[in-house]
């Protein structure tokens, strides 16, 4: 004959008893169901992106623009209006775009939900202007990265007139031979970025006689010799103290920073 129960033991019993019922995994029907509502779902999302008319490329907004027009931009873009706004390749509107507008430098392409196309659109700033090689009156736009990248019949007020009057004998050859055009380029844009704004409206040339000879033409017939555009920052603060030393001086030289020099009047 049992025993008594312990109070433990009836503890014990009661806590098997009053547990939580073991869960019930879903039947093949329910799978089956869940199944073919996620493809239902998949199906109805896929024809709203690609099939219907809610999410299609309606419209092409531009921003950013100076010189190029909106229309410019818009017809350059070729966006296919009307196709499904998630099909539209970005990467190739950013592709025509940068190919068809050289005056672009860079451009973003966005898909605004639900039936547009952003461009905002950074276009290049001139540095530096050199005459078109035809000699037809025109000048070609140089940015600060030495681009040349758009022909314009008017000269932009503010912009020097960049000469290379490079010699094709000499040292002057050598330099070229060494650094080639693009470089030399490169360098007198430097020079460019490097004069003082309160300067700047006043550089008329800048003129490239090789690598290390670099001079500026300033209103009033003043004229600056430079060097290489190397210690940029140092020379452009040379120059600025010369012109205030000594401001009816007609040349300046800022070649060697340290010892800058100012002579004519």
């Amino acid at each position: 004959m049992a025993g008594p129960t312990s109070t433990a033991e009836r503890g014990a019993d009661e806590d098997l008893d009053s547990g939580p019922p073991p869960r019930r995994l879903p039947g093949p029907r329910a799978l089956i169901a869940a199944a073919i509502a996620l493809i239902l779902l998949g199906g109805a999302t896929l024809w709203v992106l690609y099939g219907s008319s809610w999410l299609r490329a309606d419209r092409v907004s531009v921003s950013g623009t100076r010189v190029l027009t909106e229309t410019q931009v818009r017809e350059a873009a070729a966006v296919p209006l009307g196709d499904p706004l998630i099909s539209v390749d970005l990467d190739a509107v950013e592709s025509r775009l940068l190919k068809e507008l050289p005056r672009i430098d860079s451009v973003e392409v966005i898909r605004s939900w639900p039936h547009e196309i952003g461009l905002k659109v950074s276009e290049r700033t001139p540095v530096l202007i050199v005459e078109a090689a035809d000699n037809s009156g025109k000048y070609v736009e140089v940015d600060a990265k030495g681009v040349r990248f758009a022909t314009v019949s008017r000269a932009p007020e503010g912009v020097p007139v960049l000469e290379l009057t490079v010699s094709r004998s000499g040292s002057s050859a050598a330099s070229l031979r060494r650094f080639g055009e693009d470089r030399l380029v490169r360098a007198a844009v430097g020079v460019a970025g490097s004069i003082p704004a309160a300067i700047a409206h006043e550089t008329l040339v800048v003129k490239v006689r090789s690598y290390d000879s670099i001079s500026l033409e300033l209103s009033g017939d003043r004229t600056v010799a430079w060097g290489s555009a190397e210690k940029g920052r140092a020379k452009a603060r040379a120059l600025a103290a010369l012109l205030k030393a000594a401001p009816d001086a007609g040349h300046f030289d800022v070649s060697v920073p340290t010892a800058p020099a100012s002579s004519g009047s």
